[in-house]
Formats: structure tokens, sequence, C-alpha cells
């Protein structure tokens, strides 16, 4: 596997039905560029090149995005559209690793999983939501969930975490 900076390897796909495009995408740490077969040694490393300076851009922006001041501030955003003025804190804890999140109402303070950084910004949205609520009503009483369900994407998003938990579960097998 030929190495490439940023990323655990490099893997060139070369196309005979690929006439102009190039595409890069990222599979478990490898960066894998497909071009077409036409392509001299070059043009294929100027592509590689700019594939990998795209990706890794797009990589950090979105860790820009995961950041504990961007989760306070979305958190932040997300109790004034839906709950009003709140009180808290909130932080990513890379010792989550049962739960997707976590509330402690007597010191208003919310834990989310880094487990959940790579995932839709509304499944995210979602557990903040979630843990939010935690500070209104500590339990899961229907009072609970009605706070929940504000959330437009309440059922989309749980349903996302419970396909999650469902396809980890059968990891071993």
């Amino acid at each position: 596997m030929i190495q490439v900076e940023g990323f655990k390897g490099l893997k060139v796909i070369r196309s005979k039905r690929r006439r102009k495009t190039v595409s890069a995408t990222v599979d478990k740490g490898i960066l894998i560029v497909r071009i077409p077969s036409r392509m001299s040694r070059s043009e294929e490393a100027h592509w590689v090149e700019h594939m990998r300076k795209k990706l890794l851009g797009k990589q950090e922006k979105k860790k820009s995005r995961r950041s504990d001041s961007a989760l306070e501030e979305r958190a932040r955003r997300l109790a004034l559209d839906y709950f009003g003025e709140l009180e808290f804190t909130i932080v990513w804890s890379s010792r989550q690793q049962q739960r997707w999140g976590s509330c402690t109402p007597l010191d208003r303070s919310i834990r989310l999983s880094t487990n959940l950084k790579n995932f839709p910004d509304y499944v995210i949205d979602y557990v903040i939501i979630h843990e939010l609520a935690h500070l209104l009503i500590a339990d899961h009483s229907p009072e609970f969930w009605q706070l929940c369900s504000r959330y437009p994407f309440t059922d989309r998003a749980r349903g996302f975490l419970e396909g999650i938990a469902f396809a980890d579960s059968y990891a071993d097998y």
C-alpha cells in the first residue's frame, strides 16, 4: 500500500469507462482516487495530491465543527429554539462508551460521547435535545418524550441510533 500524508494509505483505481472526471473517497483511512485510465503518471500524481488536500480540508472543517466550543454554541442555539433560556455546561466525552449522552441535573452538566462526532448533524442535535430535556424532566416519562418530540427529527434520529446499536451488537458475528 502506498503511503500518503494524512491517510493510512492510497489506492488509485483507473477506469476505462471514466472519461473526464476524477473522484476520491476515504475508506477505513485509505484515500481512494478514481481516475480515467488514459491519464499519465504525472496527471495521476497531480490529481492524487489535489484530492488529498481537498479531503484533508473537509476533514479539518468537520473537526472544527465538532469542537467543545462548537458543541456549546450549538447546544445553546438548540436550547433557545426548543426550551428557552437554560443554564448548563456541555462537553464531548471520550469516557462515554455505553451511552450516547448523559446529564447530571444537579450540576446542570451534559456529556456527549465522542462516538457521535461522525454522525449526521440531526442525530447529534437530537442527543443534545434529549439531554437538555433531562434538565427539565429527569426521567423518561410521557412528559419527557413530549419535550423531545418538539425536535422534528426525533423519530429519524432515534431510528438511526437504534440501527447503529443493532449493527454494533452483531459486529462480532
